[in-house]
């Protein structure tokens, strides 16, 4: 349950982030936000099950090195998101 929050977070700050450093991709701070976070979940796992997060978790203990990958894998991935997905709205509404 931590991972995912992290992950949301991170995504939720990274799609913001991605709308400060590409201001051609801002959709209002709320749809920045919403594609960050699905886009920081997606990438988040897709990050943790490569580099193998979470077995702490499942160990009963917080493991901080999972949880700082789980928010900067989802960070990442939610600028991403959030900059591709900014793009095509834009694009779409002309």
């Amino acid at each position: 349950m931590e991972q995912l929050l992290a992950q949301i977070v991170g995504g939720g700050l990274g799609g913001v982030g991605g709308a400060k450093a590409m201001p051609g991709s801002d959709m209002g701070g709320l749809g920045n936000m919403l594609a960050g976070a699905v886009g920081g979940v997606g990438g988040g796992q897709l990050i943790s099950g490569l580099m193998g997060a979470g077995g702490a978790a499942a160990a009963g203990g917080v493991d901080l090195g999972a949880m700082a990958a789980n928010l900067m894998g989802g960070g990442v991935a939610g600028l991403v998101v959030q900059v591709v997905v900014g793009m095509i709205v834009k694009k779409m509404r002309g």
